[in-house]
Order: structure tokens, then sequence, then C-alpha cells
């Protein structure tokens, strides 16, 4: 792929769920490297968007190219795709049955191919990065939610994805958890990796953000730069969004 072009790119796509329409013509560019912050009211279309970036929804209409790969529903491109692409999600999704390490180490064992001291090695890297080793042998219930969601996100960066997706990775915390997650997804995001992260922590976003993506009822309403959707936002729909979140 050309270093120049974006990454990420959907054109005119549009969603139905049923007669209800959650994506109407979407158009994005994401660049390689940047750090896109989604928000908007519940409902606007958020999760339906990277759900559709790495096919675990299928868009009726449009076009959506992801690291030089237009989705469509043939096995070998999905495979490929979701190799490149990590998705958090906001419930953890970790095996229950299964210790922290062998969380983190099944996906690189069976699909990448990796031996078992190579994944081991690789687990214990990124738990160290999420600032959690000494949880590796526990059980998911065993660990707070805070801690829980810094393993979801460590299993997903142990298949080392070109792209990361977060869904409202805070929103099933409780509010003393949140810090600790956000300061990883900080991290990371000095790392140079690609991630679009669905968020209503404008904190974070304000902070971490190369673009903000406002969307409501299905619509992208309005793109910018941090610095300038939050002092001079172009849309009435989107100041009234920061207004309601910032004073809550």
């Amino acid at each position: 792929m050309d270093k120049t072009s974006p990454i990420i790119t959907m054109r005119d796509v549009s969603k139905y769920f049923g007669d209800f329409q959650a994506l109407k013509s979407v158009s994005l560019d994401v660049a390689l490297g940047e750090r896109v912050v989604v928000c908007g009211p519940s409902g606007s279309g958020k999760s339906t968007l990277i759900r559709c970036i790495n096919r675990l929804e299928s868009h009726e209409s449009g076009e959506i190219t992801v690291d030089g790969t237009v989705l469509t529903d043939d096995a070998a491109s999905l495979e490929k795709i979701r190799g490149n692409v990590g998705m958090v999600f906001q419930q953890f999704n970790l095996f229950p049955h299964l210790t922290v390490l062998e969380n983190l180490t099944l996906g690189p064992r069976r699909v990448l191919g990796l031996s078992d001291k190579d994944a081991d090695a690789r687990a214990m890297e990124y738990l160290e990065r999420v600032q959690i080793p000494e949880q590796a042998e526990k059980l998911p219930r065993q660990l707070s939610g805070g801690q829980q969601q810094r393993v979801a996100i460590a299993r997903s960066l142990c298949m080392e994805p070109r792209i990361l997706l977060f869904d409202e990775p805070t929103s099933a915390l409780d509010p003393e958890m949140i810090a600790e997650v956000l300061d990883v997804m900080t991290e990371l995001a000095t790392s140079g990796m690609t991630m679009i992260v669905v968020t209503h922590e404008m904190g974070f976003a304000r902070k971490v953000a190369d673009t903000m993506v406002f969307m409501d009822k299905g619509e992208i309403v309005e793109v910018g730069p941090p610095e300038q959707v939050f002092t001079a936002p172009k849309s009435a729909r989107f100041g009234k969004f920061l207004q309601q979140i910032l004073n809550h």
C-alpha cells in the first residue's frame, strides 16, 4: 500500500437493520498512524461504523477498503482484514475458563502459528505494556473490570494488528477504573498505532485524537481536529452534544 494513501477508506457506505438505516452514505478516510475519535448520541451509528470496518457487520452499499483490501464476503479477504484489524469491545469477551496468559496466547498459537514459547513471550511483553504482568496466571473473574479491559487490549495487541478499533471501551467500567484503561490507550496512541475509538471520554479525545468525527442519525455531521471542533464546532448539533457531555 502506498504510504500516502489512507489505510481505511469508506465511500458512500450504507447499512440497514431491517427498515432502520444505521449508516447513511458515510464517507471517511483514516491515514496510517492516525488517531480518530468517533462521538455522538446513542444510536447515531458509531459502533456500526467500526463494526463494518472489520466486517462484524456487512454493509449494503458503498465501498470499504482496509489496508489495500476491499471488504467483501470473500473468505480470503475477510481473513486478511481480521488479521490486520484488532477490536476492543465494551464487554471484555475473555474466556472465563482460561487464565489471562491462555486468553492472550490462544490467537497467536492457533491463527498465527506461533510456538508455545513464542506466544507466551509475546503475551508477557504485552501484559507488561498494559502494566499487569503479575496477573498472567489468574482467571478473568479474579480481576477488576479495569484489569479485564487491559487484558482485552493486550489480547488484541498480541495479534500485532496494524489497526485497532475500540467500541466504547470504558462504558462498562466503574469511574475509578476508567482512568487506568485510558492511560493504556494514551500510551498506545503515542506508539504510532492507527486507532479508531468510539467514546464519550472527551478529555481523552482532546489529548489523543488527531481527528474528531461527530455522528448523528447515521451520518457523519462534522470532522475536524480537536482544537477546532471543541472551540468552534461548525454544526449546531455537535455544539449541543458537546455542551451536554461536558456539563454532565
